[in-house]
């Protein structure tokens, strides 16, 4: 496996929201980006099911826990499905029968370095994170809950300094910059050990039980984070060429730290990389489930169609800082890049008549390039601009060229050279938006005019781009 890439895998405590579907396409966007330059990829997803979070938001909707994180982890696959993400595996936490051995051969390599130990604990604690924190939680609007329990701790004080080094010397490359600062400093200041049980008392029986202690269940982080391994198995996990999470700046701190630090004591290697997004807001507030501004992305897949909402996501997400989302905002990018834009070039090409061979255009043959250079620093955005910019780059020359007034040879000549160069963006294209791109490959292929290939959309119609 040359490629082992994979989202977070969210608590299912509640549908997904727009949110999970920024993840999924940018994760989907790099795996296929991958694929198309010739390497093997293994992506995985799935979903986080051992929270005590989902206990009671299970008790709370009457439900029995199982059949609660069942039907809502089948609402998470559904959105992959119908952003048309192309994972190749799909993990549940609590159902999967790889995942609890890995999580008992991590938990006991741990032991034996003599990493994990028990100890009494009494700190305030986040119920959305599912983490105990000495100030206000950042990410969830919820009271903090001051619980006192006798746990087993795990020794992350003995790798702050490791995981640090592995930073610093590139081993582990968390991009975008601002988030490897922010984890550095972290690691420069006082690193404790981390507890990594749960009282079964507490918690109930939802969860994996300890080796050896079964009155304890594994902390659901510690739980999650092996997931990773789980799924492929330690074997393929460590014999993969690059191994890539694409993550929430939320999670950071779990990813870039602990999960890191769980590795070097279990004796497995190291993430390669980590991509961190930013969030997603309304009105300037960050969309979440606890705060009441979810957004449906399979409504909008329903209204807008797939095409428009992958197009949003990868297009006008930046890098670094937050993107506010509007259905106006993303009815404009559709209309703008893939209706007036690819569409109306491909529509334009095939109008006309067709000739063989060609070459690519000079001032576009430097577009791949400069999407494997956003891609690397994972700049989703901008590798879609610079498909954006070389639309626009085709049609003013088609503008320039008048194909339509030349003699049959000299037409002959432009028109091929524009179909190569047409193909050649749609190639590109296919990993943002790949039903748009294999109906445009088609339509080139085909010589088929037909209807327009991108439709505008306008806000609270069913559309599909």
């Amino acid at each position: 496996m040359d490629l082992f890439i994979t989202t977070a895998i969210p608590f299912v405590n509640a549908a997904p929201h727009l949110g999970h579907a920024l993840e999924y396409v940018q994760t989907d966007v790099v795996a296929r980006h991958a694929r198309l330059r010739g390497r093997s990829v293994d992506f995985l997803t799935g979903t986080d099911e051992h929270a005590a979070k989902n206990v009671r938001a299970a008790a709370a909707a009457g439900v029995a826990v199982n059949a609660f994180v069942t039907a809502n982890a089948e609402r998470f696959r559904a959105l992959a499905n119908a952003l048309d993400i192309s994972y190749d595996d799909f993990i549940r936490t609590s159902a999967d029968r790889r995942h609890r051995p890995v999580v008992e051969t991590v938990w006991e390599r741990c032991l034996a370095r003599g990493d994990l130990y028990r100890a009494s604990y009494a700190a305030a604690y986040c119920p959305g994170c599912e983490e105990f924190r000495d100030d206000p939680c950042p990410e969830h609007d919820a009271p903090l809950e001051q619980i006192e329990e006798e746990n087993w701790f795990f020794r992350l004080s003995r790798y702050a300094e490791p995981v640090r080094a592995a930073i610093l010397d590139g081993r582990l490359r968390i991009e975008p910059p601002e988030r490897r600062n922010e984890v550095l400093a972290f690691l420069a200041g006082e690193v404790r050990d981390l507890s990594v049980s749960r009282p079964r008392a507490r918690i109930g029986d939802w969860g994996i039980p300890v080796p050896g202690d079964p009155e304890q269940l594994v902390y659901v982080w510690f739980d999650a984070l092996v997931n990773y391994a789980s799924a492929p198995g330690l074997n393929a996990w460590d014999e993969a060429v690059s191994r890539l999470h694409v993550i929430g700046k939320g999670i950071l701190r779990f990813h870039a730290v602990i999960w890191p630090a769980i590795l070097l004591s279990a004796g497995l290697r190291l993430p390669d990389v980590l991509f961190v997004h930013d969030y997603l807001t309304i009105d300037g507030r960050k969309i979440a489930k606890s705060r009441g501004n979810a957004v449906d992305p399979e409504d909008l897949i329903a209204r807008f169609g797939v095409d428009a909402v992958r197009w949003w996501l990868a297009s006008e997400v930046p890098r670094v800082g937050e993107a506010d989302f509007s259905e106006a905002r993303l009815v404009a990018a559709a209309n703008r890049d893939l209706a007036h834009g690819v569409g109306n070039l491909v529509q334009r090409v095939v109008a006309l008549e067709p000739a063989p061979g060609g070459h690519v255009l000079g001032d576009v043959t430097s577009l791949p390039e400069r999407i494997d250079d956003a891609l690397a620093a994972f700049d989703i955005r901008r590798a879609a601009q610079a498909i954006v910019s070389a639309v626009g780059v085709v049609n003013r020359h088609i503008e320039a060229a008048e194909p339509w007034k030349l003699r049959i040879e000299e037409r002959a000549t432009v028109v091929a050279d524009l179909r190569a160069t047409t193909a050649f963006i749609v190639e590109e294209l296919s990993p943002f938006v790949p039903d748009l791109a294999a109906r445009a490959a088609a339509r080139l292929c085909s010589l088929e005019k037909g209807p327009p290939l991108a439709n505008r959309v306008t806000v609270g119609a069913n559309n599909s781009v």
